[in-house]
């Protein structure tokens, strides 16, 4: 799903653009009993439960691409005849009306979700019909009927934590009073969204799950909803992999301006693939990075270990997200006793250099060096 269609399944939650049959949730204490069960429908609700109901659901559907939102895949086997996947479908398919597929899934869910506390399970049931997008010239203009019927299922799991004492103001008689510790439901953690919206219509070989930390996805989740699924490697894990790549396989050669280059090149991927929001995840390539390390003079023996290992790695033909190697706004040059951070526009200004047999970072000041927050001054060279 690219980020256009996302946002075209995010508006759909909203009181006034659905057709959301019903809400269910299943609210589960630390020690994994479940306390309460409940069956809403949105119409019967007062509109500001309801908004924050689709609210939470909102988030599920937010974040990078890749990094909080990940494509995971079926094979054709599980789409055939696996437990889980035929789960979903069940969901699906009765509109969370089917009692003893509902109640499998929580279970499947309480016995293998490591979340510290109290959380909710939160199910919804939509059917949208896709309307069709007007290309052609000779169409007519407004035209926008279509036969495509997006049947999804939206999950979201919530944590519920206590919210501290404090003063409350209260509208019945004017005035702040104490309030007490009270449960409350939280952003959600993870969810999914199945079947995925590809292509603007429903493929029931994939699901778009989402987690609120990408170094924490839950990963026993996946097994347990949707059993051994294709999901890429973890955001943090696909970033220190790509690193450990290049500085086993440069050793030496990896200078300032080699990872400066190769930084360039994948912030340039995610700032090409942000101005098109019918494009996918940005990703970069094995042999697009090969390029950088030759324009940058390194050597054919360097390179060649580099594409070694990353096959080794990442596998043959696969790209990586730009999005997990790099952070575009943050350019940071570290030493164990030193930490400067560089504008990422302005990363010129840094160098290094060798001096009288000591490696030393030089970095470029000419005005507004502020030490502390002190304005100080460079003496000129004597």
């Amino acid at each position: 799903m690219n980020r256009k269609e996302i946002a075209e399944i995010r508006r759909r939650l909203n009181p006034e653009k659905n057709a959301i049959s019903c809400v269910r949730g299943c609210y589960v204490n630390e020690k994994r009993e479940i306390v309460s069960t409940f069956t809403h429908s949105l119409l019967t609700l007062p509109l500001e439960e309801t908004e924050k109901y689709l609210s939470l659901f909102k988030r599920t559907l937010s974040g990078v691409p890749a990094r909080n939102l990940l494509e995971l895949d079926f094979n054709a086997s599980q789409v055939m005849d696996g437990p889980q996947h035929a789960r979903l479908m069940e969901l699906k398919d009765s509109a969370l009306r089917d009692e003893e597929a509902v109640e499998a899934f929580y279970q499947s869910v309480i016995d293998a979700l490591e979340m510290e506390g109290n959380y909710l399970i939160l199910l919804l049931h939509d059917t949208y019909d896709v309307p069709m997008r007007v290309r052609e010239r000779d169409e007519a203009p407004g035209e926008d009927a279509g036969d495509e019927v997006f049947s999804y299922v939206l999950c979201a799991i919530c944590p519920v934590k206590l919210a501290k004492p404090a003063l409350s103001y209260f509208d019945q008689d004017n005035a702040f009073h104490s309030r007490d510790m009270d449960w409350v439901v939280s952003s959600p953690e993870i969810g999914f969204l199945f079947p995925r919206f590809d292509d603007r219509a429903p493929n029931i070989s994939g699901a778009l799950y989402y987690t609120r930390d990408a170094a924490n996805r839950h990963d026993e989740l996946i097994a347990a909803a949707m059993g051994e699924v294709g999901a890429p490697m973890p955001a943090m894990e696909q970033k220190e992999t790509f690193q450990a790549v290049l500085e086993d396989a440069l050793g030496d050669e990896l200078s300032l301006d080699v990872a400066q280059a190769v930084r360039e090149e994948i912030v340039n991927r995610i700032e090409e693939t942000a101005a098109d929001k019918e494009a996918g995840p940005a990703e970069i390539s094995r042999a697009e990075v090969r390029r950088v390390l030759e324009n940058c003079g390194v050597s054919d023996e360097s390179v060649k270990a580099f594409e070694e290992k990353y096959n080794e790695e990442f596998g043959l033909g696969v790209g990586l997200s730009a999005q997990n190697l790099v952070d575009a706004k943050r350019f940071e040059v570290r030493t164990p006793d030193v930490v400067v951070h560089v504008n990422p526009e302005r990363s010129d200004l840094v160098e290094t250099r060798v001096i009288g047999g000591v490696k030393y970072l030089l970095i470029r000041a000419d005005e507004g060096v502020e030490v502390n927050g002190v304005a100080i001054a460079i003496a000129a060279e004597q």
